[in-house]
């Protein structure tokens, strides 16, 4: 049975964020985009933990994930989804927990299709510096995500 693809989106400090669903379970989470609305009860709830997050009230999301397409990625998924909120790990420190290469760990964040709930922007290179990040506005957009959370273990 085939579900139909609903988005809905939200406005945020970081700029519009659309959120993606098939069936009952979220697909997307993209920064800086919009897209056609729909209403359903896995939207309302994915929009109302993200406002909560943004509001300083939320440090953990309870919401059902498409599943990863292999099941090295859903290992490195669960390694990143295990930061928690205000820390920060490396991606050889995610890659030893998860056996798997530093690269790779890199690979799975700039390709992680829920930023902010499989917090990707909470990885960075050993040494503390910034690195890199693939959604919104890049860099930028990762300092202000663990300036919020008040992330310690960075650089800017």
């Amino acid at each position: 049975m085939a579900y139909a693809r609903a988005t809905a989106t939200i406005a945020t400090p970081i700029g519009p964020i659309l959120i993606e669903a098939e069936g009952d379970a979220l697909t997307g989470i993209r920064i800086g985009r919009s897209g056609n609305e729909a209403d359903s009860a896995l939207l309302r709830e994915a929009a109302a933990q993200l406002a909560a997050y943004f509001a300083g009230d939320l440090t953990v999301f309870d919401l059902p994930l498409a599943p990863a397409t292999t099941a090295e990625g859903e290992g490195q998924r669960a390694a990143i989804a295990s930061i928690g909120y205000g820390e920060t790990r490396t991606y050889g420190e995610l890659a030893q927990a998860c056996g798997s290469s530093a690269r790779a760990m890199g690979q799975a964040c700039a390709s992680n299709p829920f930023p902010i709930i499989v917090p990707c922007h909470r990885v960075l290179p050993t040494g503390g510096a910034l690195g890199f990040y693939s959604a919104g506005d890049g860099p930028a957009t990762k300092a202000w995500l663990l300036k919020h959370e008040r992330a310690e273990g960075w650089l800017l």
